[in-house]
């Protein structure tokens, strides 16, 4: 029985919604809402055919006739209820927050009601638990119980276990949130532990684990399982796939004497054992102390002793296998790596007591030509800064783009929607299947020196993996790679741009002005072409336009503007091989102030609009006085004062079309909704000391980095005049060309933008038609089911019932995708690379890396110290950073640069000295460290920390 990894389904039809207690036996994982995750998996085991100890389910219909739900819910739970959903309806969403977001479909991660500082979680749990242990057990609830009870026989040895119907989910790791009850005997004890269990499901843990996750707290019920309990000697814990390294080839035990509850609670040091469950083999043992075990009692209950006996393994190598294989049989099972727990009797007997998936581990790429043997994959999507999952209709995208990037270098592409051979998706990201380059003496030459300055912590991945064996060296030669690339080079121009940029390097920046000016225009739909007479473009029209940007217009940046980019951080090589020795250092100093860069020249706008703003009273008090909700919803109503509205509207005129995690057609713009950058001008009109002010800041380093130039070039020239006559052009032709990296990225969003456009006008076609229910739909679907649903909506497809089906099918579709979208925005950890067998080769070191007594460590990124209070920010919409506050972020895109102007320094998880954060923060002067482990979980908010931005350290206060 096979399922998605990201889901358990299936078993036996569900019982009669009357039945009070329903046999394990008939169970399955369509009664999830009766019985809850637990009980729905021992169903699901007993119907592979696995070993579980018989018992049966108490439902949720008998906690609900306990607590009067739904219609007459007891009065102190009630108020819980309605308190928490208070709490949760609005956590995340102060005025300060944009309220569009559930309107584009695209919620803001990282909220939940525990942002909510009115919230008392602890006494509203322990108000619910009260109401729930002293509410009257109905009779017929207790009469079922004893029933089911007697008859497994006379006074039987129980575990009574709960079953939420929030816990044991693919999406969120329940495990241990509500309580256990070992070795109870005799129905009045076996209904005492149930009303505990009920209780348990408000304790602390539990509701605040809930309530993060904005789960209803009316929606939630328990059931309860009591199981038959084996007479155990051993028992413990198994995973399936490898919870550290991520591999999905080796199974993971924890082992000790006695009952697994020892093991579960961490209550002792157990045995441990990987294995490889195929090969039928222990791959590592290592012993535990085990000092003490938890035994039944006879007649009841357990107690914890001194393990006596606790020399040796408490597994011989024969069981270890024997339960990893059992384990295998329940992943094949349901179709996902899964936790499970065990027990062995002492007749030698295995039986599995809880099964759960792991919903830790990151799923892993699918290479679609189905070659054996491990791939490599590289996180774009972290390369790119972007932490957050990226919608259906913004893989669909990309994919299309890298088709066309596949084509130039004559790499055959089967279907451009579907991407080239080395495209991936995986959690809703993009990775990249990068085997054959670190299979080269090109690609390792190559690769790791790019990631040094762009990724260091990528490429300190891939170093690694050059002594993996899986990943030997199979090409030594570079002619493969020259023919594509040279060919394709010289038909896009290439050389004679680096030629111009080296000797005529005014006439290229004109020549690039030109393109850009030319690119822009090819953007706009050409109404002329329409296929509709009389009338504007159809939807048709414009799916076919954005998909023809995709495939066609938005690769031609990459030739026109990249070599002369690189050109200018090439000049700034030249020039340290000319001065001689290692003189990074100096050499950084160059790059402060640049020309030429379209984010600094962004950011310096609203600036000066900030600086506008501040000198008009009017502009000033509305923009302090309202929060960036508000101050969007009057700018959509023209209601701003007018400077700030004629202000505002000029620089989005120019700048709209970016945002935050921008190469994500899906995403808003600031276009659509300005609260971001409403907000930033809120922060700008805080900082007081205009010797601070970032146009101030940036002439000076402007000024200083011209000085740098003419220093190194009179240091150059006492070695010859020649010598320091190259090296000034070098440096100048760096300092001309270098601010244009941020350039590809820029032209690239604007193209971007407008097939956004394009999409949303078809999106409110298919509303209006009735195919999708709201016109943002559209970015959780891709261009073959939006060309599908306008096939509906048009009639160019069946008639009739098929084409209502295909609606509602599609709508479903949008719902389903909505919801695991909403997921994956809760996922903090994202691998940089992955290979195919689920290994994670950074989370594979033994050793952390970056922790000497307390110093973080990362990538120096721009020189200089500071010390200040840590801001921890994940999403710069609405956030607020006072002015000199040192900010902290997973990464950095454009979006995030307008909070830069107010930073006294930034530490970054990803980036290297070159990354997009790093480059803007040496323009602006900001101490920084890039590529720091764990930074925003290591760092607090409103900690006092020391940056050095030149020697790469974090000092805590």
């Amino acid at each position: 029985m096979q399922h998605p990894e990201s889901s358990q389904s299936g078993g036996p039809a569900a019982a009669s919604g009357a039945d009070l207690v329903v046999d394990l036996r008939r169970l399955g994982a369509g009664m999830l809402a009766q019985v809850g995750g637990k009980a729905a998996n021992l169903g699901e085991l007993l119907s592979a055919g696995l070993p579980v100890p018989e018992g049966f389910c108490l439902t949720t219909d008998a906690y609900r006739l306990v607590t009067g739900a739904p219609d007459a819910v007891n009065p102190d739970l009630a108020a819980v209820h309605a308190a928490l959903r208070t709490a949760q309806g609005g956590a995340g969403q102060p005025d300060s927050a944009a309220p569009e977001t559930p309107a584009n479909g695209i919620p803001a991660p990282e909220t939940s009601a525990l942002d909510n500082p009115a919230l008392d979680i602890p006494a509203l749990a322990a108000k619910a638990r009260a109401a729930v242990v002293s509410a009257m057990l109905p009779p017929e609830v207790s009469a079922a119980v004893e029933r089911a009870y007697g008859q497994m026989g006379p006074d039987v040895p129980v575990a009574v276990r709960s079953s939420a119907t929030a816990e044991d989910l693919p999406f969120a790791s329940f495990a241990g949130q509500q309580d256990t009850y070992l070795n109870v005997v005799g129905a009045a004890a076996v209904l005492e532990a149930v009303r505990k269990c009920w209780a348990s499901l408000w304790t602390d843990r539990a509701t605040t684990y809930r309530a993060s996750l904005g789960i209803d707290p009316a929606e939630v019920a328990l059931a309860v399982v009591v199981q038959r309990m084996a007479d155990v000697e051993t028992a413990g814990v198994l995973f399936t796939a490898n919870p550290i390294t991520g591999r999905r080839n080796e199974a993971v035990i924890d082992a000790s004497p006695g009952l697994g509850e020892a093991v579960v609670s961490g209550a002792v040091n157990p045995d441990h054992f990987v294995v490889d469950p195929a090969a039928g083999r222990v791959l590592e043992r290592r012993q535990g102390d085990k000092k003490i075990a938890v035994l039944a009692v006879p007649g009841g209950g357990t107690h914890t002793v001194d393990a006596t006996d606790h020399a040796g393994f408490c597994l011989t190598d024969r069981q270890a296998v024997d339960l990893a294989r059992l384990g295998l049989k329940a992943e094949q099972h349901f179709g996902a790596p899964q936790d499970l727990e065990w027990a062995i009797s002492r007749g030698g007997a295995l039986w599995l007591t809880q099964s759960r998936p792991i919903t830790t581990l990151y799923p892993v790429p699918r290479r679609r030509d189905g070659a054996p043997g491990t791939r490599a994959y590289l996180c774009f999507s972290l390369a790119q800064g972007l932490t957050r999952p990226i919608t259906p209709m913004g893989r669909a995208a990309i994919r299309q783009i890298a088709s066309a990037v596949a084509r130039t270098a004559k790499i055959p592409v089967t279907d451009p929607r579907e991407g080239p051979p080395a495209y991936a998706d995986a959690g809703q990201r993009i990775f990249i299947d990068f085997t054959t380059p670190i299979r080269s003496t090109v690609g390792r030459a190559i690769l790791p020196r790019v990631f040094d300055v762009m990724e260091a912590r990528s490429a300190a991945v891939m170093r690694r993996l050059f002594d993996d064996p899986s990943f030997a060296i199979t090409l030594r030669t570079p002619l493969p790679l020259l023919r594509r690339v040279l060919p394709a080079a010289a038909r896009a121009g290439v050389p004679e741009g680096v030629l111009r940029g080296i000797f005529r390097p005014q006439a290229a920046l004109r020549r690039l002005d030109r393109f850009t000016r030319d690119f822009e225009t090819a953007l706009e739909l050409d109404l002329g072409a329409t296929s509709q007479v009389g009338g504007g473009p159809s939807a048709r029209d414009r799916l076919a336009h954005a998909e023809g940007l995709l495939q066609r217009r938005l690769f031609t940046i990459v030739p026109a503007i990249l070599p002369l980019a690189a050109l200018g951080f090439g000049m700034l090589g030249v020039a340290g091989k000319l001065l001689g020795g290692n003189r990074w250092d100096d050499l950084q100093g160059v790059l402060r102030g640049l020309p030429n860069n379209v984010t600094t020249d962004m950011d310096l706008e609203l600036w000066r609009l900030a600086a506008a703003i501040r000198d008009d009273p009017g502009s000033r008090a509305f923009l302090a006085g309202k929060g960036t909700a508000a101050l969007a919803a009057a700018h959509r109503a023209g209601g701003l004062p007018p400077r700030l509205e004629a202000g505002l509207s000029r620089f989005l005129d120019r700048y709209g079309h970016r945002a935050v995690a921008e190469i994500d057609v899906g995403m808003p713009r600031w276009s659509d909704n300005p609260a971001h950058i409403l907000g930033v001008l809120a922060n700008y009109l805080r900082l007081e000391d205009p010797d601070l002010a970032p146009d101030v800041q940036f002439s000076c380093a402007a000024e200083a980095a011209e000085a740098q130039v003419e220093r190194l070039a009179a240091e150059a020239a006492t070695k010859g005049r020649i010598r320091g006559a190259l090296v000034r052009a070098a440096l100048r032709r760096a300092r001309l060309f270098a601010g244009l990296r941020e350039l590809p990225k820029y032209q690239l969003v604007l193209g971007l933008a407008e097939v956004r456009r394009q999409l949303q006008h078809v999106g409110a076609d298919l509303e209006a038609a009735g195919t999708l229910d709201q016109a943002e739909d559209i970015f959780f679907l891709d261009f073959a089911e939006v060309s599908e649903a306008l096939d509906t909506a048009t009639g160019a497809g069946p008639a009739g019932p098929g084409a209502s089906q295909t609606g509602d099918r599609l709508r479903a579709l949008v719902a389903e995708r909505r919801a695991d979208y909403g997921r994956e925005l809760g996922r903090r950890h994202i691998p940089r690379v992955l290979l195919t067998d689920g290994t994670e080769p950074e989370a594979a070191q033994t050793a952390a890396a970056g922790i000497t007594e307390g110093t973080l460590t990362g990538s120096p990124a721009s020189a200089g110290t500071v010390t200040g209070v840590a801001r921890v920010i994940l999403d710069p919409v609405g956030a607020h950073l006072e002015p000199g506050e040192i900010l902290v972020a997973p990464s950095t895109d454009p979006g995030w640069t307008p909070l830069f102007l107010t930073a006294g320094g930034l530490v970054m998880e990803m980036g290297g000295a070159n990354s997009h954060g790093a480059v803007v923060a040496r323009e602006y002067g900001i101490p920084a460290v890039v590529g720091v482990p764990d930074a925003t979980g290591r760092i607090s908010t409103g900690q006092e920390i020391t940056v050095d931005g030149g020697a790469g350290t974090i000092v805590p206060a």
